[in-house]
């Protein structure tokens, strides 16, 4: 029998990291809730319609189809053939018939959101404000960061056209990785200002060509942006006038003035560096004192989907202990629902990209120490009376809301000491025979190696 395993880009989870990524859920979920956002949740895969024609070619390469059951249907129809014969016929078709494929492993969130809201457009409060924390799929090349099965956490607006809401959702940036203890650097810019981009170039047709490119700066360096925008048809004027304008410098409110008088005969470039400092502004008045996170217009930035139409944002880990890509973004999107025949409802969202984060959390080291265990304290077992005394220790400690546990055997010494050691504990406590009697408990503290005898009003306070 050949050993198991799971398929390439997807991940089992232990109880330690499980804990690890619930601290992370529950401190983004805190914020959320803060900042007033609702919790949805929608189907794990979606009709292909839905899906498809979303997130622009490469987008679309990397949705996952799911096959129709019902094979047995097409077997019947010519039994005499192989099942494997049949298979071949299958995958053959899978990209080009309906009737193989209908349906699709979702590939984000954000538009089943947007589908969501079409259907139950009067049920729902507008502005509408939810927060959504489930896997999505795409079929891509697993590396390091990159799986083919991984959560996403979003966060959006749906039928407001405030720029306030753009603020807000870079406070929830700030305030979030703020929290985890992550070194984070939000960069911002504008879809106007792409297309203004490609205005300049005299060639506005190829905005989303230019947006493709410019989406890989930071992977391929501009040398590698330079090959891709010759290959894609931007003449060398067009391609020396976008690096002008990327390269501008200084803090945001240079850099926007900068943009300004670059862009001063593009009407679309102009709003959108209004929309920017609009955004900022708001954010000014919002922002905490404490908060780390730098915020930095960074013209360069794409986002790669098409419905993105005004401010778009993506977030970086600034640690040099760590090699990672984006780990959050998102945008605005004018005109999201149209796509499902909801026209005028405009909208912004922002997107944690929640297993690079734990990536780079481990990386840096910033998980509280308990997190991983959740067990507080292990009660050993000495079996017999000192068991019932172990017992009702037990009942007052989690009575008091303390995770503990009390091992289940009374097993040998060693044996117990070295499964509270595995997990991890802290603290093991020892209710022998002089504990018991003298209605005490010894801690042993496993962090100091300190062991004393207390009370089991004191241990409670010591756990707590």
């Amino acid at each position: 029998m050949s050993k198991p395993s799971i398929p390439s880009g997807t991940r089992d989870f232990s109880p330690a990291v499980v804990r690890k990524r619930q601290y992370i859920f529950n401190i983004l979920r805190n914020i959320f809730e803060l900042y007033g956002f609702q919790p949805l949740e929608t189907p794990a895969m979606e009709n292909l319609v839905t899906l498809t024609g979303k997130y622009g070619e490469e987008g679309d390469r990397l949705i996952f189809k799911i096959l129709n059951n019902g094979l047995h249907t097409i077997t019947k129809e010519s039994e005499k053939e192989k099942l494997a014969t049949e298979w071949e016929k299958v995958l053959s078709k899978a990209y080009s018939s309906p009737t193989v494929t209908e349906r699709a492993l979702r590939y984000d969130l954000t538009i089943p959101f947007a589908r969501y809201v079409v259907m139950n457009q009067n049920d729902l409060a507008f502005p509408f404000r939810r927060y959504q924390m489930q896997p999505v799929w795409r079929a891509d090349r697993p590396q390091a960061g990159r799986y083919r099965e991984f959560w996403q956490c979003d966060a959006d607006v749906v039928g407001s056209t405030s720029l306030m809401n753009e603020a807000e959702l870079l406070c929830i940036y700030q305030a979030a990785f703020y929290e985890l203890k992550v070194p984070v650097t939000i960069k911002v810019n504008s879809r106007k200002l792409l297309a203004a981009l490609a205005e300049l170039c005299g060639m506005p047709e190829k905005m989303m060509d230019i947006t493709i490119a410019l989406d890989k700066l930071d992977k391929i360096g501009w040398d590698g942006v330079t090959k891709e925008l010759t290959e894609r048809g931007i003449s060398e004027t067009g391609i020396s006038q976008i690096q002008n304008i990327i390269n501008v410098t200084g803090d945001n409110d240079a850099k926007l003035n900068q943009l300004e008088a670059l862009m001063t005969n593009s009407p679309a470039g102009l709003e959108g560096i209004k929309e920017l400092r609009t955004s900022l502004s708001y954010y000014g008045s919002l922002a905490k004192t404490e908060w780390t996170g730098s915020i930095d217009v960074d013209i360069s930035l794409a986002r790669g989907l098409n419905y993105y139409t005004g401010v778009i944002v993506e977030v970086v880990c600034d640690s040099e202990k760590v090699r990672m890509g984006s780990i959050g973004g998102g945008g605005r999107y004018d005109d999201l629902t149209g796509l499902f025949g909801l026209k005028g409802l405009s909208g912004v969202g922002v997107s944690f990209g929640i297993d690079r984060i734990y990536d780079v959390m481990e990386q840096l080291g910033v998980f509280p120490d308990q997190v991983a265990t959740g067990t507080k304290a292990i009660l050993l077992n000495f079996g017999g009376a000192n068991e019932e005394y172990a017992l009702q220790i037990l009942k007052q400690l989690r009575d008091a809301g303390i995770a503990t546990e009390l091992y289940p055997d009374s097993s040998k010494f060693d044996k117990q000491m070295k499964y509270a050691n595995k997990r991890g504990v802290t603290f093991v406590l020892l209710p022998g025979d002089e504990e018991r009697e003298k209605g005490l408990i010894s801690v042993k503290n496993f962090s100091t190696g300190e062991q004393k005898m207390v009370s089991v009003a004191d241990c409670i306070h010591m756990l707590q």
